[in-house]
């Protein structure tokens, strides 16, 4: 559909998932690791502010990123975890107070695996490996056979909370990528090998997760377009990735890149100045009537109307620019361009944009915001400083789970 015929008010028109459940717009708060857990696994009031500011701001949808399936493996310590030990209280609230205006609010149910953050972990993934520095126990049989009973249990517990639906981390390099990438998976059994052996995890958690929340409950998956690493998830098979998931019930489908495995590079350090995964979105759009979510890059309100009103992707996933903007979705929606002014740093430590934009959502949660000044450096000091207490507190937390890794 060529630009100038595309309406100007698309992102705004409503969703129905294949589940039947109807998202009002067409724009994600996309999931990021927020940082913002109570280093016990629980949420804190800043993360419920944040949730809750999300909503007020007009979004369908919003994903809080990583939260754990498994405290022994997480992806940092301020995440979330969903388990029996899980004190149920500040979760109601926060699925309370972050569902309003028709605003949907769904965990990202996660395990790092391989990533799993060394402090406070024994890595362990689909298959031992030591690349460099790097070096990761492998899951047994047993092990890797338990993952849809723990995402399934996981699952029910976000359903009995109030979470009006989930998505299944399986991008940006964690365990359930790790299954789909031939770099991490050198398994010789039914999940290694060719991509659909690679995918049988990810098909089994999919269906027992299915099977416990019901017809009626989304269910959505993240997945690479390719990991961006030599010997990682190519284009090919992550298209086949795509055409393995049509055959599942998915309910949204939301299509990202690249992986944080140490030294490789950042999706957001390329070149291109517009959304990156676009062109992917398109292919795989030809292999699926699952709806399509695209998430990165996307800097300026006509790239989202480009992407939706082309047919490229149904919904479009925004981080960095809703958390310079928590009201960005009311803003786009109302057709006023609004596009937010992205910071540039003169120097990028390793970890240090990030880490920035972490301690500009502690801002945001914390209603602070315009009172946020921190260079790069001072944030990333002070974002390892506050990881490092949390590691105190979840290892404490953590101990008896943590001994048996």
């Amino acid at each position: 559909m060529a630009a100038n015929l595309i309406s100007t008010d698309v992102l705004g028109e409503p969703l129905e998932l294949p589940c039947g459940v109807i998202l009002k717009n067409r724009l994600v708060k996309a999931p990021m690791s927020d940082s913002l857990g109570n280093g016990e696994g629980g949420p804190t009031e800043a993360l419920i502010r944040l949730y809750e500011r999300w909503a007020e701001g007009g979004v369908a949808l919003s994903i809080i990123g990583e939260v754990q399936v498994d405290p022994r493996f997480p992806e940092k310590p301020g995440n979330l975890v969903l388990g029996s030990n899980t004190k149920q209280q500040p979760l109601l609230q926060l699925t309370r107070r972050a569902t309003i205006e028709g605003a949907h609010l769904w965990p990202q149910l996660g395990h790092a695996g391989a990533l799993s953050h060394l402090p406070i972990s024994q890595p362990k993934g689909p298959s031992a490996l030591h690349i460099g520095s790097f070096e990761c126990a492998g899951m047994s049989n047993d092990e890797v056979k338990n993952l849809p009973n723990l995402y399934a249990k996981t699952a029910e517990q976000a359903k009995a909370v109030g979470f009006t639906g989930l998505q299944i981390h399986a991008a940006h390099g964690f365990l359930l990528s790790q299954f789909l990438s031939p770099l991490f998976n050198h398994r010789t059994d039914e999940y290694g090998g060719s991509i659909e052996a690679r995918c049988n995890i990810v098909v089994n958690l999919i269906n027992e997760v299915r099977r416990t929340v019901g017809p009626t409950f989304p269910i959505g998956i993240k997945i690479n377009s390719t990991d961006k690493l030599e010997g990682g998830l190519t284009k090919d098979d992550a298209l086949n990735v795509v055409r393995i998931l049509d055959q599942t019930s998915i309910d949204l489908i939301d299509i990202s890149g690249g992986t944080y495995f140490p030294g490789a590079k950042a999706s957001s350090d390329g070149s291109s100045e517009g959304p990156y995964f676009l062109d992917f979105a398109r292919k795989a759009k030809e292999l699926t009537n699952i709806p399509l979510t695209v998430t990165g890059g996307f800097k300026k309100r006509e790239q989202a109307v480009n992407a939706v009103g082309s047919g490229a992707a149904d919904m479009v996933g925004i981080a960095r620019a809703m958390v310079l903007n928590p009201r960005l979705a009311e803003s786009w929606l109302a057709e006023n361009s609004g596009n937010p002014e992205f910071p540039k740093f003169k120097t990028t430590p390793p970890g240090g944009v990030t880490a920035w934009y972490t301690m500009r959502l502690t801002a945001l949660a914390e209603d602070q915001e315009n009172m946020f000044t921190l260079d790069l450096p001072t944030a990333l000091r002070t974002y390892e400083e506050r990881d490092a207490q949390r590691c105190i507190k979840w290892q404490k937390k953590f101990s008896h789970l943590l001994a048996k890794s």
